[in-house]
């Protein structure tokens, strides 16, 4: 691993954390789900209910999987929802994997949370995974009033891929006239298939995520359009317009080989007229605000929860 300059927190970890993994086949991306759904524990707090859902899935498509999350005695409340949508590559993870981080969304902001289970790739390539996501949104909004949630205070949420679908979304929404969303929290996102950024060229031995990764996270997820003519539903770094979308808080990491085009992203939506936040951690890797235990990754969760809070204030006119 090349020698950088990783916060010291963190520095430990790095003996530990894998490097890239080999995801060539499906039998290399079920053994790599495997080893990352072992990382993920959680406690649930006595503060926040929840509930499992399956919800319609789009047309002609399975049922989706949701959980939905309120902070214990809000029942007769109506609160802001925060939908949001885990990582993993496209290829990996699950509600699980974000259950803590719901659960002090839910408790701590005093929203409701709607977590998604999309489909995953290669088994189901794009645009499977954000069609599911589309229609557990959509879902979410047309039962507001049973939900017990304020449809004008919406918000979509991921990490990683979870923030390039997130990202795909509010674009999808924005296009077909679908659910209104007041605000993006985009997070460490996977946003450009076509990996020519300098962070994407430079890190291919980060640690959680590098750019091997980042090419058969690529190419699973598109399936027969890997190579072609990428949607920007897909990829939304190629979207020609960002225009008319919501309030945006991008998150990147120093040494992470999706840093670039999250900055990119941030930017094409500040040159859009889109109100972006954006915030760039020294010393950091992807993935690793996951080790809580470091005063930067501290920082970036108190950030992202500050700017989720305030995206979820209603503006009224």
């Amino acid at each position: 691993m090349a020698d950088r300059n990783y916060d010291p927190e963190l520095a430990p970890l790095l003996a530990v954390l894998p490097g890239s993994d080999d995801l060539s086949s499906l039998q290399k991306v079920q053994e790599s789900r495997a080893l990352l759904e072992s990382f993920f524990t959680s406690t649930d707090r006595p503060d926040v209910m929840k509930e499992n859902r399956h919800v319609p899935g789009p047309k002609g498509a399975p049922e989706v999987a949701v959980r939905i999350y309120r902070p214990e005695g809000s029942d007769s409340e109506v609160l802001p929802c925060v939908f949001e949508i885990h990582g993993g590559g496209f290829l990996m993870g699950s509600i699980a994997m974000m259950e803590d981080w719901c659960q002090n969304v839910a408790a701590e902001l005093g929203a409701a949370v709607v977590s998604v289970d999309y489909r995953l790739a290669p088994e189901h390539p794009f645009p499977a995974g954000l069609d599911d996501c589309y229609a557990a949104l959509s879902w979410t909004a047309s039962h507001a009033d049973a939900l017990r949630i304020d449809p004008g205070r919406i918000a979509i949420a991921g990490q990683s891929a979870g923030g390039g679908l997130a990202a795909a979304t509010a674009l999808l929404c924005r296009d077909r006239g679908g659910p209104s969303v007041c605000f993006q929290l985009l997070e460490i996102p996977e946003l450009d298939d076509r990996l020519e950024t300098p962070s994407m060229q430079q890190f291919d031995d980060t640690p959680l995520w590098s750019r091997p990764n980042a090419v058969w996270s690529w190419r699973h997820y598109l399936g027969d359009a890997h190579g072609g003519d990428v949607s920007p539903y897909a990829a939304p770094s190629r979207a020609a317009d960002l225009g008319n979308l919501p309030p945006a808080y991008v998150s990147v990491m120093e040494f992470d080989p999706l840093r670039d085009e999250g900055v990119l992203y941030a930017l094409a939506l500040m040159q859009a007229g889109v109100a972006t936040e954006l915030h760039a951690f020294p010393g950091t890797f992807h993935g690793s605000s996951l080790f809580p235990q470091a005063a930067v990754s501290k920082r970036a969760t108190a950030e992202s929860f500050d700017a989720l809070a305030r995206g979820l204030v209603r503006r009224e006119g």
